[in-house]
């Protein structure tokens, strides 16, 4: 059906000065990316595009810098010391445009690395537990080399593709990387109570990955009839779709599949999704189409905050001016939620860093990224309460803002939010 070469045969088609697309998440071809880096002598000025991608990155050492150089559109922890070493880049994009950065040759693509299942007797791989804009990369990228792994799990949806898309096959047979989730903590855990309680039943759900979407998971266990309409899940709604907690009766689309864009998680999540119809994989353009998500009645967003000032200003990729991680799909799932019949757009963090610096602030820091405005955000949640900000003037917003944030901050907040406006 096809010839399969060595992997250093295969990454021969990179050349210097060329750009490479890698598949994103759990899905990142780890055998492939280590050849390429290996060839770190003979390459210079390579750009790698990618998403967050798990596993190693060894091509964004800063003493390769000379041979590669990290365009992320997400920036994962394995890439994020490259805006500071300067052999690294970020490109703000909601994930519902990335692929449109490849199909109008915006982002032009010589290479793209990606990761596949074993053919079927018909010929067809699947990209597996990642679509999101990798479809979009192999139409524009002149090479498009393929990780075949034994252990890539058979998805249906958009992934489906012919191996005669394919330029070169590289065989192994590799376990995913897991993503292991930690126990919630006692304030997470309250957060997810709060979130819970303004989950109706019938509501279609959108949440990331994380203890605080766990925590909220576990809590759902007497719902009934609920949807999944997310970019990515992880293993805390196997058992919810096991109990018929979540079945998609009742999403305006994909009713009766649970819908995503990529996943991470254990292998008992890898061995649930593997030739699970009711499993959908889908490209982010459609996954995170605000266009799309507003038609499931009752959608329900839930993301987070790195902090989140009294006015509701939601900033989510940056750290002050350190750019952290990135815009993501949070902007595409609050407004589709907002524009929901009966949706909720809701971000929840704890009201304070374990440093016990206050999330809910006065004023952003400077240089922060204001990735969700104050014109979208219908509800803030911290442990400490839920805090409605939908069609509430600005002074009321910092009087619900401030119940909720850590009660050693609040009169400080309060006080310099006031100071603020008078100067």
């Amino acid at each position: 059906m096809y010839k399969a070469v060595s992997a250093e045969e295969a990454v021969k088609v990179i050349l210097s000065n060329n750009r490479v697309y890698i598949q994103a998440a759990s899905a990142a071809p780890q055998v492939l990316i280590k050849a390429m880096t290996e060839r770190q002598e003979e390459l210079r000025n390579v750009e790698i595009c990618q998403l967050h991608t798990e596993g190693v990155a060894p091509y964004a050492n800063p003493e390769l810098r000379d041979s590669f150089h990290v365009n992320s559109f997400f920036i994962g922890k394995n890439v994020r010391h490259t805006l500071a070493e300067g052999n690294g880049s970020y490109t703000p994009v909601f994930l519902s445009e990335l692929p449109l950065l490849f199909k109008r040759n915006i982002v032009d693509l010589d290479v793209a690395l990606i990761h596949v299942s074993v053919p079927d007797k018909h010929g067809y791989c699947s990209l597996g537990v990642s679509v999101e804009a990798t479809l979009a990369a192999i139409d524009n990228a002149t090479y498009v080399i393929a990780q075949v792994n034994k252990q890539m799990p058979r998805t249906h949806g958009d992934g489906i593709i012919h191996f005669t898309e394919i330029d070169l096959f590289v065989e192994c047979d590799e376990q995913l990387p897991f993503y292991l989730m930690p126990e919630s903590t006692e304030i997470e855990n309250k957060i997810g109570d709060y979130v819970a309680s303004l989950i109706e039943d019938r509501s279609t759900l959108q949440m990331g990955i994380g203890t605080i979407p766990n925590a909220v998971l576990s809590r759902l266990t007497n719902h009934k009839d609920l949807g999944l309409h997310t970019e990515m899940f992880s293993d805390g709604v196997i058992d919810l779709i096991l109990k018929d907690v979540i079945n998609g009766n009742y999403k305006g689309v994909n009713r009766g599949r649970a819908l995503a864009t990529f996943l991470m998680g254990s292998q008992r999540l890898y061995d649930y999704v593997d030739d699970n119809p009711f499993i959908e994989m889908r490209e982010s353009d459609y996954v995170n189409d605000v266009s799309i998500i507003k038609q499931n009645p009752k959608m329900v967003s839930i993301n987070s905050a790195v902090e989140v000032d009294v006015t509701g200003q939601v900033c989510a990729d940056s750290i002050g001016t350190r750019l952290y991680s990135g815009v993501g799909g949070q902007m595409d799932f609050i407004r589709g939620a907002s524009l929901s019949e009966g949706g909720k757009a809701i971000i929840a963090l704890p009201s304070a860093t374990k440093k016990g610096i206050s999330r809910i602030v006065p004023s952003l820091k400077p240089g922060a990224g204001v990735v969700t405005t104050r014109a979208h955000v219908h509800y803030v949640i911290t442990e400490y309460g839920i805090a409605h900000l939908y069609g509430k003037t600005i002074k009321e917003r910092v009087k619900a803002l401030v119940n909720i944030a850590h009660p050693d901050h609040r009169e400080v907040i309060d006080k310099d939010y006031f100071n603020l406006i008078k100067n």
